[in-house]
């Protein structure tokens, strides 16, 4: 079974309030995205599973729109969210105290069944708090190190309350253009590999009751390359990593991990993807990259047209 997931990231802001979505009211557009989605037979694929990612905000709705259509018609369309609380609510523990945080229990309740934990952009925002408090975190090798770690703690124990809930989880893990450096490939390999290895190593650090490659997705960023006018890795670069992931999860962790890539699957790469033995799928966010940028149903379907072909 190969892996879409489809970040949605906060794209139901209205264009009006600086966002990209066409419709201003929320609810109508993820509806919207579920009809045409369902339409141009995304749920009925073969050996492909969609699994749209969402804010909160959204989830009750996507979950009733599916429930409306027959079973065969979203087979193979799964709802998850953005990221789970690094604590979670527990029978004789903690009953809710969560304010503006999302516990892994509640998002499962709502109708998930996956999460995104890791994301390039969650590590970023982690990254930055500790940047704001200590400055000097980027004074040393050493201090540079041991603030990734925290971030890997944290993202493990977001991990561990996803499985412990029941939502399965694409893990994300991706080298900066800084931890990558410079020199040609050869040269970049040990850097990039002791960097998913520090990511991997930690992030799923307690998984063993827990694990199994049904239950946890690996997901390849390679942060220097996302974003506009950025190049992305090729071929080469795409299959080193993903032998790489693979390898360090089956040696550490006793499971052969799906790997998908998480540099932005697109109609333009799609196919090179495809063509990876190692990789098992890829993540969508925007659909439509220049111009007027945005996400739409119908791009979506180019896409997988172009990976599953």
């Amino acid at each position: 079974m190969k892996e879409i997931f489809v970040n949605l990231k906060r794209f139901e802001v209205p264009k009006r309030l600086g966002g990209i979505c066409p419709i201003d009211n929320p609810k109508k557009w993820i509806e919207w995205v579920l009809e045409e989605s369902i339409k141009y037979g995304l749920g009925k694929l073969q050996d492909i599973r969609v699994t749209f990612l969402l804010p909160e905000a959204l989830i009750i709705s996507a979950v009733e729109k599916l429930a409306s259509y027959p079973p065969g018609e979203v087979k193979n369309l799964y709802l998850g969210c953005q990221g789970v609380f690094r604590e979670d609510i527990t029978p004789g523990g903690n009953f809710g105290a969560f304010t503006t945080n999302l516990p892994a229990a509640a998002a499962r309740n709502l109708g998930c069944t996956w999460t995104i934990i890791g994301h390039s952009e969650e590590r970023k925002d982690k990254l930055g708090i500790i940047e704001r408090y200590d400055p000097s975190c980027h004074k040393s090798e050493m201090l540079k190190a041991r603030a990734m770690q925290a971030i890997n703690g944290i993202i493990n124990d977001e991990v561990l309350c996803a499985l412990k809930a029941g939502l399965k989880v694409l893990l994300c893990v991706g080298e900066t253009a800084e931890e990558r450096g410079e020199g040609p490939f050869d040269v970049q390999k040990p850097r990039i590999e002791a960097v998913l290895k520090a990511q991997l190593e930690t992030s799923l650090q307690g998984i063993e009751s827990e694990t199994g490659a049904k239950k946890i997705v690996i997901g390849y960023e390679p942060v220097w390359a996302i974003g506009p006018g950025k190049t992305p890795p090729g071929k080469e670069y795409i299959s080193f990593v993903s032998k790489t992931i693979k390898a360090i999860v089956k040696e550490k962790f006793n499971f052969d991990p799906v790997v998908v890539y998480g540099g932005g699957l697109k109609e333009e790469n799609a196919k090179m993807i495809a063509d990876i033995e190692t990789i098992g799928g890829g993540l969508v966010a925007l659909t439509r990259f220049t111009g007027e940028i945005g996400f739409e149903p119908e791009g979506l379907k180019n896409i997988i047209t172009r990976y599953a072909t």
